[in-house]
């Protein structure tokens, strides 16, 4: 049996193991672990064997095959101020429309336990406003990838809340992001359907589904062809609201975003195919080239139409100068 648990565990298995699912093993040999917490480890990559992650629970033991298991230093059940820097558009005693950049998260999560949005938030408008519509993500009523830049509205009360989360759910907000993805659309301009669920594939990655997920719509539109027509600037408009919903669908065309680190088939091959200048530029992106770039949405209170515009950050606008030399 294993060792009191630590940071990093090793798991030795014995003949019994072999055939066995690995969190079925994992939970006889680690009993200070549920069986839930250790699939959701193995999910979010955190088990090797032999240097090679294991993301599914379901995975059957191999004779002899031993196990590293990293567990997480528990983090604090509601999160905590911190003091950052926040590029706010506006806000009133309801509500904090701000630009996010890219880089920074959300909310915390296994892996960025602090200096999130959320502990930024909790900083700048005070005690009160955690637990506003849930402990560990007060306010939050919808969320942008930690690589994506862009407009956000958070609820600084529950009344905003209750007025906001329902517009979100019904689709009634709108969405607009600019990307800049790999080649160019055909037609110019249409509307991308699927359900979009987790890949049976890998579990860290989201996928279109022939069967299960959830449904997914979002319409496009090609604003600038770019590098001769190996790349492309695409407005994509949000009818759903999925994880990675704009990645997995221009990916799901043949036409991922550029410097998509999990989504970007053939970026590296189609990157070394540019001049060095071009490169370089992708290469200083270090993300997704995704930008929210206007929000519209009811106000939760007054009932107002408010409407939002982002100029591009910088780094999309460096790229985009470059590529339109080719």
């Amino acid at each position: 049996m294993s060792k009191p648990i630590g940071p990093s565990e090793i798991i030795k298995t014995d003949p019994a193991d072999t055939g066995r699912r690995v969190d079925q093993v994992l939970a006889a040999h680690l009993p200070k672990l549920s069986r839930s917490r250790l699939k959701a480890l193995i999910e979010q990559g955190c088990l090797s064997s032999a240097g090679a992650t294991i993301v599914e629970p379901a995975y059957r033991v191999k004779p002899g095959q031993n196990f590293a298991i990293i567990v997480p230093d528990p983090t604090p059940a509601i999160p905590q101020a911190q003091a950052m820097a926040l590029d706010i558009v506006t806000e009133d005693s309801h509500l904090i429309v701000l630009d996010k950049p890219a880089g920074l998260v959300v909310h915390p999560a296994p892996g960025n336990p602090d200096r999130t949005l959320v502990n930024a938030l909790i900083a700048h408008c005070g005690p009160d406003f955690t637990g506003i519509g849930g402990v560990r993500r007060p306010g939050i009523v919808h969320r942008l990838d930690k690589g994506t830049s862009g407009l956000m509205v958070v609820a600084k009360t529950a009344e905003a809340y209750a007025g906001l989360a329902p517009q979100f759910a019904a689709r009634e907000v709108e969405r607009a992001y600019w990307a800049i993805a790999w080649g160019v659309p055909q037609p110019k301009g249409g509307e991308i359907s699927g359900n979009i669920g987790r890949s049976p594939r890998n579990r860290k990655k989201m996928a279109v589904l022939r069967h299960g997920g959830k449904p997914a719509v979002t319409r496009y539109r090609v604003l600038h062809e770019l590098a001769g027509g190996r790349a492309s600037l695409v407005e994509c408009r949000l009818l759903s609201g999925r994880t990675h919903q704009i990645r997995v669908h221009m990916a799901s065309l043949g036409h991922p975003l550029l410097g998509d680190p999990l989504y970007g088939r053939g970026g590296d091959s189609r990157t070394r195919a540019l001049p060095q200048a071009a490169q370089a530029a992708i290469k200083a992106l270090g993300r997704q080239a995704l930008h929210a770039k206007t929000l519209g949405f009811r106000h939760p209170v007054n009932g107002d139409v408010a409407r939002f515009d982002s100029v591009l950050p910088g780094d999309m606008k460096d790229l985009i100068t470059i590529l339109e030399t080719l």
